[in-house]
Parts: C-alpha cells; structure tokens; sequence
C-alpha cells in the first residue's frame, strides 16, 4: 500500500502551498491527461493518466512510496474521492480541494447557484438529467461520453432552455458559450466539463432562499398534498378529487429524475401535485381553456409543466419518453397508445366501472400486471337540525398496471 495517498483538485489556477509539497514528493503521480501536461511532475516520479480509474486505483494502492492523485477541480463533489474511499483498495487519503467545477461554471456565467440542481450524468442514464433540467429552471449538468450538450439538447428541443456550456474550465483554451438547444446540438463540443441549463426568467433578483438546489421561498405556504379542489383553478368537474388523487400520486410514485405525463389533464391538478414532488411533468389536454387553467396552477405553485394543447392518443407520439403515466381521460384506444411507449407504471382514473375490464384487458396485453381499486368517499356535510351529515361522492375505479 502506498505510504501516503494526497488527492489534489486542479482548477486551473496557482497550486496552493500545501498542494505543491505533496507533488514535489510524490513518486507516483495520476491524474487526467491535461493535468498531467499542466503541472510540474518530479522527474523519475510515474506516471498513471486517469482512463479507467479502477485499474488506476489499484496501481495507486499497490504502489510503495507517495501517491499524488490529481483530479479537476474538488474531488470529493461528484469526484475521485468517493472510488478511492472504497474499502477494496485500502486506502488512507490526504485532499487539498479547489473550486469545484460547477462553482467555476457559474462564475463565469456571474450567477448565483445557491438554488441550482447538480447532476451528474458521467456513466448514467442521460434521460433522467434531461428531466431534471425539464422540472427546473437552474440544473447544473457535469457532461461526460455520450451525455453532453448535444445529447442534452437534444431531449430538451420541446421546452424553452438556455444552455451555457463551459468548455475546458480553468485552462488557456477555456470557452464558455451561451446557446439555445437547436445550436446546441448541431455544434461539435470539446472537453465540456460543465452545462448549465436555464429555464425561461431564472429568478436572479429573488431574496436568497434557505435549502440549497430549492427556489427562493420554498417549500412555499402549502402544506401537505392532495389538496382540496379548491386550491386549483378549476372548471366545475374537471379536477381528480382530493381522494382520488391521493391514490393517483401515491401509484404513481413521482421522482426527482421521472417523466410523467398527465394525460386528459383537465385542470393539471395530478400533474402539478407530481411537479410538487420534483418530478417533470407534460400535461396533455385538448381543452385550450384548460389548458390555460393548467398552465396558472403550475404557477400558482411555483412548479414547472409542459402544457401540450392537442387530443390523444394522436398527439403522444411526438412526446419525449415517460417514466409513469397517468390517464384521466381518453378510452382504450389512449390507453394503448400510453401502454405502447413502455412506462414502468400507467394508473387510469375510471368513472364507469364496465370500462375496468376492457381497460385492465388493454394493459395485460401490452405485458402489465395490473391491479386496482373501488374509491367510494363521503364528506362530512354542513349539519341539518345538528346532525351530523355524509355526502357520498361519485364512485371512482383507480387502476394501475407495472410493466412486468
């Protein structure tokens, strides 16, 4: 095992003091390519470039002598430190942080980041940061092979985003570019270490909040979900009551990173109450009036959804990949078409019970194992003659299928 292991973050400025005693004793140095060509390394001291960093954690841990680990920017903020740290190479680490690469970013963009949202998308799923920079309007995105701004942008060419692209942080060649998705994609990007994604008027001039990634004012005056219908901006009769929808969203599970749409949204009352929970939201409906009801619950609280202004199932098959669906409105024919896009869950809000068999029927089909239930509430009523008073409410089925 190496004698002594010193992880020192790289931002592209003056090393500090203690940074500099560490790589002057070093006899193994690692770190990425261009790190490696811009500090001094000892002569005789070897040199391991960062390509596959398990292999390089074990060279490191097998070494006898001093080990410098170098790594852009803070390498405990989604960097080396948390690999290094694994038990399986046993290894004890000195770190001499520097500015991460995300704090630079905004820097050079001169924004506040205290309410943004950092997400890595190195080896992941690039989908689940595009729909977080969908949810909100301040994502940070740390890019790497096949997730960077084109392929970014690419999944976000439906909503109005404004990319910064940070293209070589702290180095000579540093560029930072401010583009729409359109150029984002036609454009052939170099080792971008950042994107930031800006949603239509960022709050710049809000009071700072008090919980990092959050909005300014959060979590608002609201508390508790399901609320009444009379929260909403709604048309009479067309809201998912309060005790339906709290089965709805519990079904439906909404998570930071998730999709959903919201189709036959009516008031949005569903989707809005998915928002709530981090997860982005396309709300579907061909009502342009409600449309406009949808779009002023969003706001009422602070919460982003795309608002699509057209009839199922026809107008699904330009929208992006959900992770779950919820159906209030639309026969089997919609169902199908929601079925057919492969969300790991569908719930459908059912008004006539003699449609449950032909729309469980649409889902096992489609290879969902489904299940469901009877809703059947009373409210309390105003008092006649001091009694106390139950007002049932119209019977609804709530169906859900996960996709086997």
């Amino acid at each position: 095992m190496a004698d002594r292991v010193t992880v020192i973050g790289y931002d592209g400025g003056p090393l500090s003091a203690p940074a500099v005693q560490a790589l002057r004793a070093a006899t193994l140095v690692a770190g990425p390519e261009r790190v490696l060509a811009a500090v001094e390394v000892p002569d005789g001291a070897e040199r391991v470039v960062l390509g596959n960093v398990h292999v390089a954690a074990q060279r490191i841990g097998a070494h006898r002598g001093i080990a410098v680990v170098l790594a852009i920017g803070d390498p405990g903020f989604f960097g080396i430190v948390r690999l290094l740290r694994r038990p399986e190479y046993g290894l004890e680490l000195e770190i001499v942080p520097a500015v991460s690469s995300v704090a630079l970013a905004f820097a050079r963009a001169s924004m506040a980041w205290d309410d943004a949202r950092v997400v890595s998308a190195l080896g992941r799923d690039v989908r689940r940061a595009a729909n977080l920079c969908r949810a909100f309007g301040k994502v940070a995105v740390l890019t790497g092979s096949g997730a960077g701004p084109a392929e970014l942008a690419s999944l976000l060419a439906d909503v109005p985003r404004t990319f910064v692209i940070c293209e070589r942080l702290g180095t000579e060649d540093e560029e930072i570019s401010m583009v729409s998705a359109e150029h984002a994609v036609g454009h052939e990007w170099s080792d971008v270490d950042v994107v930031i994604v800006i949603g239509p008027a960022p709050r710049t001039g809000a009071a700072a909040g008090w919980l990092a990634g959050e909005r300014p004012g959060f979590p608002g005056p609201v508390r508790g979900w399901a609320l009444a219908e009379e929260s909403y901006a709604h048309r009479a009769g067309a809201i998912t009551r309060a005790e339906v929808r709290a089965l709805v969203v519990a079904r439906l599970g909404p998570r930071l990173g998730d999709l959903v749409w919201d189709v036959g949204a009516g008031s949005g009352s569903v989707g809005v109450e998915c928002a709530r929970h981090g997860a982005a939201v396309v709300a579907i409906e061909q009502d342009a009036f409600r449309c406009d009801l949808i779009a002023e619950n969003a706001s009422r609280f602070g919460v982003e959804v795309q608002v699509v202004h057209g009839k199922a199932p026809e107008v699904l098959a330009r929208l992006p990949l959900p992770d779950v669906v919820f159906v209030g409105g639309g026969g089997p024919s919609t169902l199908a078409a929601c079925a057919a896009r492969r969300p790991e869950r569908i719930v459908a809000g059912l008004s006539e019970v003699d449609r449950v068999a032909e729309a469980r029927a649409v889902l096992e089909r489609a290879g969902y194992t489904v299940d469901g239930c009877l809703l059947q509430a009373s409210r309390l009523s105003a008092p006649s003659g001091g009694a106390l008073g139950l007002e049932p409410a119209h019977p609804v089925f709530v169906l859900w299928g996960d996709r086997s």
